[in-house]
């Protein structure tokens, strides 16, 4: 968990963010002239986020549209600051300022907080300026004590009501403000229901809560009975609920960073728990799993917020509501018209009513689904609500896996355990886990592992668990109930409200409505396209094309600056990339083209050989495969470039490892074991990193080249006699002084000019490229240039090189580098700005300068294409097209798009470019050097653009885009903080000034 010190530390910047000087407000002091902590629903703005917090300003908002918002006020984020660098102390000024403010919200309601007659009571819920749903705290009913619980009965005859509120308010109370857990209340309201023979907390009686309230005052500390010392210690829980594990877990998890804390809201409280003509509910402007521009959502009678997320009574659609209060209904639809047309989004939406009289409790941005935000990004489009632009900025590339995901088969024979609601799409099968620790536990253990996580009900102390599973089943709740919710929000799949399954958490087990009996470890299989709980690991189905997505695609296509290529290392490959949309191939590694069984041992046989003769004996044989590889992909790519990038691996890595391997390669060649076992001795390396690769092969074995670029060449004019349009653009590798580039250059140049001398007139355009990877490369680009007519970084083996970091042993130290801030993102997660980028931007500048720009483009290659934050450094750094090195599971295309919008961001970056690229390492090659970093995409402006499942590999193709803004303010972008500080106070200003 972060310490408060540290994160204080690093939150310095993001005061000056708001205008805020460290030196303005001491504990001790009153705020200056221009510190103002209280904002009333009515003087707050939109534009306040950061300030007011999501849910604050999305309050005065709904306030300022006229809607019926409960009256309220919000203390700002930075009077969070402020408590906890004055270790957890009310700032001097803060009371009197909210108590002025409560005075205010008294008059607006009519009632006064703390009164015996007519009192009013308060909410007060916590609310960053980044979403963060049942991650921090509320506590409900505020200002009561058994005297006004008693003015209550006597005054309204309504003691279930009464009791009700207190009870949640002792029990709030205790769990919130004063930390104890909240399992032995529970347990007292479960035996109370056992007792009485309820299903239902709705069916207790008012003498039911007032025996639940008795024993709850005996289980921890006593009520305050001063409403007044309620509301100042709940305050100062729900800053202190802005380091509680779960928030901190969430901010973690979704890479949300500068964040200044939660504001406090504290509003009038609204009973949808008063009677019959009394509920609560959660709504969706359109339907959040599907993307339907239909009006969503649950509704529950008789019942508090809390009862609705929770899960502990399944809800009602919201029919329910229209049947049986057609106002309250038509009023609700009117409003989330209003608030989707007014924000241009899809809204979530709380609404309480109280004797049929509706109150809106908030609206905000609502999660939802990959497909669902691809749906509704494009019918907001067609309706004219959004330009095209702003929908592929709203696209969260990592969730679009869900494209490329399985569902389960339909037609495979399938045994049902149970069914509940389709909460979050998409199949998903593991092992059953109940503990949340224990799945985390286990995906830390092997990342490999998938689980499917079974609760009766999920809560935010849950978010942990969640994260690690592939799946989530609960037994209780409804399709916006928390587990709902959030794992829509992770891309999840999810069925909840099962109730067909008994869950056993202690027990470690569920049982079936037919008694089967489904224990730790037991393999399950989620439909979430149905709801169905299936027994085993279910065959499933490729995914299909999606419409909204192409169109999509099709729009990143058309406002994108920069073109989109693909891995592809064979001609199947190529018309993959291709049937999806592909420009051109971006890296192709012909080392992959001597893995399949039929060459692998005439590789083998070339790098054993003793005399050169026989070595290019073997060079020959491995030629013909490679022509007719080229030829076919130069046909199926006609019309766009192929770079090929040549031999780049150590030999070693394609011989056999072990001595069994070695005896049986022997045999098959007809070379004696102990000649083979020597040549594998003397290949081998201490650092293959570091040793005999890339263009040094050449510099040593000149021939292997020369086959490779015959190969390209002669297939290149084969095609191009055939009728295709060739590109071919040949790459050489690891290049560290341009008097490497001085011997291969002419080498090939000559050999190209032979073969087009033999090829009866026919002649190719072609260019020459270097892979930039080594740092020597990047301090003389200058002498390089002359050589080459286009460049890409490797940007994994660059940072290697400039840190002096082995990604293979990486992993023993990195996360106590992070953890201890030595260094502050993982450098081959996101790109070093400081040292390996400006090696990059160095080496880009002198080589575009030296070609006066023309034709030369720059390029990356690595894991660092799919960073958006890199991405954003790679545009601005003048480079033309970043891809991604692959991944061992799956091929990822990437494409990047750098467009210009109207919108307040005004840059966008995209992520892949001219060649994007990836491909899955085939399982026989030991490429232990390449291991991937993990990737993280979290948080992040990035769109997935293709996606295709093919036999062991998976093609992907990604748009990113990056705001700049956001890029900025998470890298404490100096020259923006001033601005937006600037901002901030004028905003202060104004709004003192209303």
């Amino acid at each position: 968990m972060v310490s408060c010190s540290n994160f204080w530390r690093s939150t310095q910047v993001n005061r000056k963010l708001v205008g805020i000087q460290d030196n303005i407000l001491p504990h001790n002091s009153m705020p200056g002239p221009n510190q103002k902590r209280v904002y009333m629903f009515a003087e707050g703005r939109i534009d306040q986020k950061e300030l007011l917090g999501n849910k604050g300003a999305n309050l005065c908002e709904m306030s300022r549209l006229g809607l019926p918002v409960p009256p309220g006020f919000v203390i700002t984020t930075t009077t969070c600051l402020d408590f906890f660098e004055a270790k957890k102390k009310m700032p001097l000024g803060l009371k009197e300022e909210y108590l002025t403010a409560l005075a205010q919200v008294e008059k607006q309601a009519g009632k006064k907080f703390g009164d015996k007659s007519n009192p009013l009571l308060l909410s007060v819920r916590s609310g960053a300026a980044v979403s963060m749903p049942g991650m921090m705290d509320t506590v409900l009913s505020l200002g009561l004590n058994d005297e006004i619980v008693a003015a209550l009965v006597e005054s309204t005859g309504n003691k279930k009501w009464a009791f009700d509120c207190y009870r949640r308010l002792i029990q709030m109370y205790q769990n919130v403000v004063l930390g104890k857990s909240t399992d032995p209340y529970e347990e007292v309201i479960k035996k109370m229901k056992v007792a009485k023979g309820y299903k239902y907390d709705m069916q207790m009686s008012g003498e039911d809560w007032e025996e639940v309230v008795r024993q709850f005052k005996g289980l921890g500390e006593a009520l305050p009975t001063d409403p007044h010392e309620q509301l100042e210690t709940a305050i100062a829980a729900v800053f202190n609920s802005w380091f509680t594990p779960r928030a901190v877990r969430y901010r973690e998890y979704n890479n949300i960073q500068g964040l200044l804390g939660t504001a406090c809201n504290v509003q009038t409280m609204v009973f949808g728990n008063k009677s019959a003509d009394s509920g609560t509910g959660v709504a969706f402007t359109r339907n959040p799993a599907t993307g339907e521009n239909v009006f969503f959502g649950e509704y529950l009678e008789q019942a508090q917020g809390e009862d609705v997320v929770s899960g502990v009574r399944t809800p009602h659609s919201l029919a329910f509501l229209q049947q049986h209060m057609p106002e309250a209904y038509q009023e609700l639809d009117k409003y989330q018209r209003l608030l989707e047309t007014h924000f241009r989004d899809m809204q979530d939406l709380e609404f309480s009513v109280e004797d049929r009289k509706l109150y809106m409790l908030q609206t905000r941005t609502g999660k939802r689904t990959a497909k669902a935000s691809v749906q509704i990004a494009v019918d907001m489009v067609a309706e004219g609500m959004i330009t095209e632009q702003e929908a592929l900025l709203r696209i969260d590339p990592e969730r679009m896996n869900y494209f490329l995901h399985p569902t389960v088969d339909t037609k495979a024979p399938k045994t049902v355990l149970g069914k509940g609601l389709p909460a979050s799409p998409g199949a998903a099968t593991g092992a059953v886990v109940f503990s949340p620790e224990v799945a985390e536990t286990m995906v830390k253990g092997d990342p490999n592992v998938k689980l499917i996580l079974v609760r009766t009900e999920t809560t935010a102390d849950d978010i942990h668990g969640m994260r690690a599973a592939t799946g989530i089943v609960t037994e209780n709740g409804g399709m916006t109930s928390h587990a709902a919710v959030v794992a829509r929000g992770m891309g999840k799949c999810c069925v909840a409200g099962a109730h067909t399954l008994h869950v056993d958490v202690e027990g470690k087990q569920f049982i079936t409505k037919d008694g089967t009996v489904i224990k730790e470890g037991d393999v399950i299989t989620l439909d979430g396209a149905t709801g169905l709980v299936l027994l085993g690991d279910v065959p499933r189905m490729p995914p299909g094309a999606d419409a909204c997505f192409q169109t999509l695609m099709g729009w990143a296509h058309k406002h994108s600056r920069l073109a989109v290529a693909a891995n592809a290392d064979s001609p199947e490959d190529a018309r993959v990339a291709l049937s999806y949309g592909a420009t051109g191939i971006g890296l192709c590694r012909t080392e992959h083209m001597f893995f399949p069984p039929e060459r692998i041992d005439i590789m083998r046989e070339m790098i054993l050989a003793e005399t050169e003769k026989e070595r290019q004996k073997a060079l020959d044989r491995l030629f013909a495969f490679q022509k007719a590889d080229m030829r076919a992909m130069f046909e199926v790519m006609t019309g766009k470039h192929v770079t090929i990038r040549l031999l780049d691996p150590p030999l070693h890595e394609f011989l056999p490892t072990n001595h069994h391997d070695a005896e049986a390669l022997a045999a098959r060649i007809g070379k004696p074991v102990e000649t083979v076992l020597r040549e594998i001795s003397d290949l081998k390396e201490a650092n293959p990193m570091l040793g005999f690769r890339g263009c040094r092969l050449t510099i040593k074995f000149p021939e292997i080249t020369l086959m490779q670029v015959r190969a390209i060449i002669m297939a290149a004019v084969e095609a191009r006699a055939g009728g295709a349009v060739v590109h071919p653009e040949i790459m050489i590798p690891l290049v560290a002084t341009s008097t490497e580039l001085e011997v291969i250059v002419p080498l090939v140049e000559a050999e190209i000019r032979k073969i087009f001398a033999e090829s009866g007139g026919i002649t190719v355009p072609y260019r020459l490229g270097t892979m930039v990877e080594v740092p020597r490369a990047c301090l003389t680009a200058e002498k390089i240039a002359p050589f080459v007519s286009f460049i890409s970084f490797g940007t994994n083996d660059l940072t290697q090189m400039t840190w002096g970091f082995s990604r293979d042993d990486v992993s023993h130290f990195l996360p106590q580098y992070l953890e201890k801030k030595v260094i502050h993102a993982d450098p081959f997660v996101s790109i070093d700005e400081e040292g390996v980028g400006q090696l990059i931007k160095m080496t880009t500048d002198k080589m575009k300068t030296q070609k006066n720009g023309g034709s030369f483009t720059a390029g990356i290659c690595g894991e660092h294409g799919g960073d958006p934050a890199s991405v954003a450094f790679f545009s601005r750094a003048g480079l033309d097209y970043p891809h991604n090195q692959p991944s061992k599971r799956s091929l990822q295309k990437r494409k990047a798009k750098e467009m210009k919008s109207r919108s307040r961001v005004s840059q966008l970056h995209h992520l892949p470019s001219q060649a994007i690229h990836g491909k899955a390492v085939d399982t026989r090659i030991f490429h232990s050097r390449r291991r991937e970093a993990k990737t993280n995409y979290l948080n992040s402006q990035l769109m997935v653009s293709l996606a295709r499942k093919k036999s062991q590999r998976s093609h992907f193709f990604f748009s990113t885009i990056q705001s700049e803004n956001d890029f900025c303010f998470q890298k404490g972008n100096h020259e923006r903080a001033l601005k937006d500080k600037d901002k901030h106070q004028l905003c202060q200003e104004q709004g003192q000034q209303n």
